[in-house]
């Protein structure tokens, strides 16, 4: 819990909680910013982020100047003062300050205070500390297998833009729409139908957003029910639906959507964004392995529980809070989805199969799988407004990388399957 109530104690203690405790920020911050007022709350959130994009940085510029770590505490408030001269271009003084009187309140870590103020005046010394420094590298376990894959190249490329805030993606109830957005934003329609903003936004201050003309969701998940290209009046299945983007968008093609997810808390989410708006879908809070509907659907997008490696750039407390060794019973479990979504699909009917990680196991591979289960079931070839031929693999499947569209921000690695049930 923050000591004083100030964005950089709060931050601190997140700090704390992610890298000590293997807890990931979406369940820390409710603990470590909860008595803060919004703006304090918000401040203290894109420092904890910041810091984890350009951990690997800071520690590199930190380590030569100590004999051995300090205790975690002065490590994170030394690594935010750090990042915040780096990134933020926070004048000296206030960041040294700032990071060792969090370090002398504390009872413990009170004896450190001076070791933390010689520390880092040192590194304020330098005018430019993180230059030439590469990107944070992503974890050995995922970083691997990638290179290896891809080659080095790419996959210094893909951690180049996760070390970036990335942009704001919005997807609209109504498509064809031109909203009116403030001034000062950088706004772009992306061809794939997204818009983009950056700069300094607030979503729910945004014109439209308390009269549901929009909800967040980044280009590449917004791809998934494109590619998928449901038709009014058709009955379609979103399985693993939280927190519902996809589902906004069936159910905003005029298809009657059932969202089925085992979590109540984050169903409960999606719910208030339909009424907020005024789509509708029947909502199902069950366990798809167990639940039966009373009728098989015409289409069904399963997004498929998975490693969530092609979101670091959104998540980057997710490298320090996983290490790859419930890659095994994710794709079993992704296997065991696949087959329960194809038996709710009426034959002839349509899926699409999803994952937002950057591994072939839980993309390439479980379709491979699942076309050697399912005599007669056929992948289509993906098409979408915007989709580019690159993106494509040579079965027909849509690979997606954070490097994709760099200049413009990047994107969520994504894998996307569209399979046709024989019939």
């Amino acid at each position: 819990m923050a000591q004083s109530g100030t964005a950089r104690d709060a931050a601190v203690a997140a700090l704390d909680e992610v890298l000590g405790q293997g807890r990931p920020l979406s369940e820390t911050a409710g603990g470590a910013f909860a008595a803060l007022d919004a703006p304090t709350a918000a401040r203290a959130q894109r420092l904890t982020l910041t810091v984890l994009r350009h951990l690997e940085q800071a520690d590199r510029v930190l380590t030569p100047h100590l004999r051995k770590a300090p205790p975690l505490t002065v490590w994170n408030a030394m690594r935010l003062a750090v990042v915040e001269m780096a990134v933020d271009g926070v004048a000296a003084h206030g960041a040294v300050n700032a990071a060792v009187e969090h370090v002398r309140r504390g009872k413990r870590t009170g004896p450190l205070a001076g070791l933390a103020n010689a520390v880092l005046r040192r590194v304020a010394q330098v005018e430019t500390p993180f230059a030439g420094l590469p990107p944070q590298r992503m974890p050995q376990w995922l970083r691997q297998p990638l290179v290896h894959r891809l080659g080095r190249d790419a996959v210094s490329a893909i951690e180049a833009v996760q070390a970036q805030i990335p942009p704001l993606d919005l997807t609209l109830r109504d498509p064809g729409s031109v909203p009116v957005w403030p001034e000062g934003l950088g706004v772009e329609r992306l061809p794939t139908g997204s818009w983009r903003l950056t700069g300094s936004v607030q979503v729910s201050a945004l014109p439209g957003y308390a009269e549901g003309a929009f909800w967040v969701q980044d280009t590449a998940a917004a791809l998934a029910a494109t590619v998928l290209g449901v038709a009014a009046g058709e009955r379609v299945l979103d399985l693993c639906a939280a927190p519902g983007g996809k589902t906004m968008q069936i159910a905003a093609a005029g298809a009657h959507v059932t969202a089925l997810d085992m979590s109540g808390p984050r169903m409960e989410r999606l719910r208030a964004n339909l009424s907020r708006t005024g789509l509708a879908a029947e909502i199902v809070v069950a366990d798809a392995l167990h639940w039966q509907p009373d009728a098989l659907f015409d289409a069904v997008l399963l997004d498929a529980p998975c490693s969530a490696t092609g979101t670091i750039r959104r998540h980057p407390d997710l490298p320090f809070v996983r290490d790859g060794s419930d890659l095994a019973a994710l794709t079993d479990l992704q296997g065991q989805l696949l087959d329960r979504a194809l038996g709710m699909l009426r034959p002839g009917g349509r899926m699409v199969y999803c994952t937002c990680s950057l591994l072939p196991e839980e993309g390439e591979a479980q379709t491979a799988a699942a076309l050697a289960r399912h005599p007669g079931l056929t992948v289509e070839a993906a098409d979408a407004p915007g989709l580019e031929p690159a993106w494509r693999t040579p079965d027909g499947t849509v690979r997606l990388r954070p490097d994709l569209w760099a200049a413009r921000g990047g994107m969520d690695g994504f894998f996307i399957a569209r399979l046709r049930k024989p019939g």
